[in-house]
């Protein structure tokens, strides 16, 4: 992606006091993430294909860090006490679904667990993305969040709502239904406390 775009992205973040960082690839965001926390500091990870896709758990986990990360739980039980887990946190990693070049989040939750953390909860949130997530606006944003992710992601986590086979959104409401928390993040109240790492590579719904 043109340097030109990330910047003008950079700088949408900053007004809203969101730090903005730029990485080559998701090997220097992680290094970058790892150098940032804290040995002792507690994580939160959130379920994402970007982080499976980086180990980034497992080495913050190897380093000695206590991390709550469901997509390792071995029960609905162990899952559900690792989400609620990861809402205290020192530190919370996720990824996003999409993000427009003026600097808005946007993600759409099932239970909803991620976007909680991202909006309040841990001290800190730092959230990967390629440039694969993003769009000139936020329409574009909303639009690639329920026409684009949460077909693939309900597909990935094993429900079959009308849009795994249309390969679009059509507002339903399907009991497997996977598009139940769509969430803006337009700025922060605390400045720097979500720290968005944009890498130059495609990963991810």
């Amino acid at each position: 992606m043109e340097r030109e775009k990330i910047e003008y992205l950079i700088k949408g973040l900053a007004v809203r006091n969101i730090d903005g960082y730029f990485f080559e690839t998701f090997e220097e965001a992680k290094s970058k993430a790892i150098e940032m926390i804290p040995a002792d500091a507690s994580i939160g990870i959130g379920n994402s294909i970007t982080l499976k896709n980086m180990r980034i758990s497992k080495e913050l986990g190897d380093r000695g860090n206590i991390v709550y990360d469901k997509t390792i739980a071995k029960s609905k039980e162990e899952s559900k006490e690792l989400k609620r887990k990861s809402l205290l946190t020192d530190w919370y990693i996720t990824g996003t679904n999409a993000i427009s070049l003026e600097g808005h989040l946007v993600n759409m939750d099932h239970s909803g667990n991620r976007v909680a953390a991202m909006l309040y909860g841990p001290d800190n949130v730092i959230v990967i993305i390629g440039i694969n997530k993003i769009t000139n606006t936020l329409d574009e944003a909303i639009y690639r969040v329920r026409n684009i992710a949460s077909p693939q992601n309900a597909r990935r986590a094993g429900f079959n709502p009308p849009c795994v086979d249309l390969g679009r959104c059509i507002d339903c409401r399907s009991t497997e239904r996977v598009c139940n928390n769509l969430v803006v993040i337009e700025g922060q109240n605390n400045n720097g406390r979500i720290k968005v790492f944009i890498v130059n590579e495609n990963d991810g719904f």
